[in-house]
């Protein structure tokens, strides 16, 4: 199942869900193994069936249920039964209320022996996916980095660099997993971001850049309309290349924080890496859609009052949010802390 496991992580899958799968014969050696790559293309389980042939009396680890739906492609449970496997094992049951336990009902009333594990792991190769089939939302991941005493930004706005290049590199890295970065109209305009993953002899797919547009005048001249961004407002507006997606306003007339996610996700994007500025990631912290945080520490200190990581009034310590620390990690002279919320 490990191994089905990081066949799922290899591919981003997203809208649907990341799978892996391997077959195993009756004599215990591995004749098939896949991943989905995608919508429109094979699942795990056809993949790793294609590839092991004959699989008649064999075992088959998928890290997710198998489906019974028509989409893009046909059901994996019917070619499954058609093939002759003898066992199944699930990672997870599909967290889609809609088909949760239905794959499994198929395969069993077909006579194929199937064990269900939920195993916290399957839901760790993707929990973009399983947090949205259970909330509606996306996972959204707060990332910011920071000086060793609290400031994102001198006084003055200048932020390069709070770290060193080997937790800029990492932030590069963290932009890779998710499907979607998101800014606000004033670091587009302070920082002028191309929000792509630039690391050496990286050939996977970029995130899409998203802006949120609010009372600061988009640049037409930004590097980021050479990658065709969302630009999420509360009204139509014009902009030199990308997709407009009008969304209700909330405060200030700015998009309102839970409609912007909800509209990401409908359209597709499930895991969204929220880079900032302050005012977004207050506003969207107060707004509840935080789900994880990646903060970068850097070995600095500005000595003095800068920029906070969010926006808004800390009006009491009773009112701070418990949060669940899941790793640490060294890079270079910085600090690379994970965060979980357990709302």
């Amino acid at each position: 199942m490990q191994r089905a496991y990081t066949l799922a992580r290899g591919f981003p899958a997203h809208p649907n869900p990341k799978v892996g799968a391997v077959i195993v014969s009756t004599e215990g050696q591995v004749i098939g193994e896949g991943a989905h790559a995608g919508p429109g293309e094979r699942h795990a389980e056809v993949v790793a069936m294609d590839h092991a042939g004959d699989s008649r009396g064999a075992t088959l680890y998928v890290s997710l249920e198998p489906c019974i739906h028509h989409g893009r492609t046909p059901p994996c449970v019917d070619r499954i039964v058609a093939e002759g496997l003898a066992r199944v094992v699930v990672g997870a049951l599909d967290p889609d209320r809609r088909a949760s336990g239905s794959g499994v009902a198929r395969m069993r009333a077909a006579g194929v022996e199937v064990d269900v594990l939920e195993d916290i792991g399957a839901r760790q190769v993707d929990p973009a996916y399983f947090h949205h089939r259970e909330t509606g939302l996306p996972l959204v991941t707060l990332k910011y980095a920071m000086t060793l005493d609290g400031s994102v930004a001198a006084s003055d706005g200048s932020s390069r660099w709070v770290t060193s290049e080997a937790a800029r590199e990492d932030g590069h890295r963290l932009r890779s997993e998710h499907d979607v970065v998101v800014i606000g109209a004033g670091t587009l305009a302070v920082d002028d971001p191309s929000l792509d993953v630039r690391l050496p002899g990286y050939e996977g797919r970029q995130p899409v850049p998203v802006i949120v547009a609010g009372r600061t005048e988009l640049a037409a001249d930004a590097r980021i309309w050479e990658r065709d961004p969302i630009v999420v407002t509360s009204r139509p507006i014009e902009t030199p290349s990308g997709t407009v997606m009008v969304v209700e306003g909330g405060a200030d007339d700015r998009p309102d924080p839970v409609s912007t996610a909800r509209a990401l996700a409908d359209a597709g994007h499930l895991a969204v890496l929220l880079e900032g500025g302050p005012g977004l990631a207050g506003a969207w912290w107060r707004s509840g859609l935080i789900g994880r945080g990646v903060v970068y520490i850097g070995g600095r200190i500005g000595g003095g009052t800068g920029l906070s990581p969010m926006a808004g009034e800390f009006e009491s310590i009773e009112t701070a949010e418990g949060v669940t620390i899941v790793d640490t990690r060294v890079l270079g002279p910085d600090l690379r802390v994970d965060f979980e919320i357990g709302r």
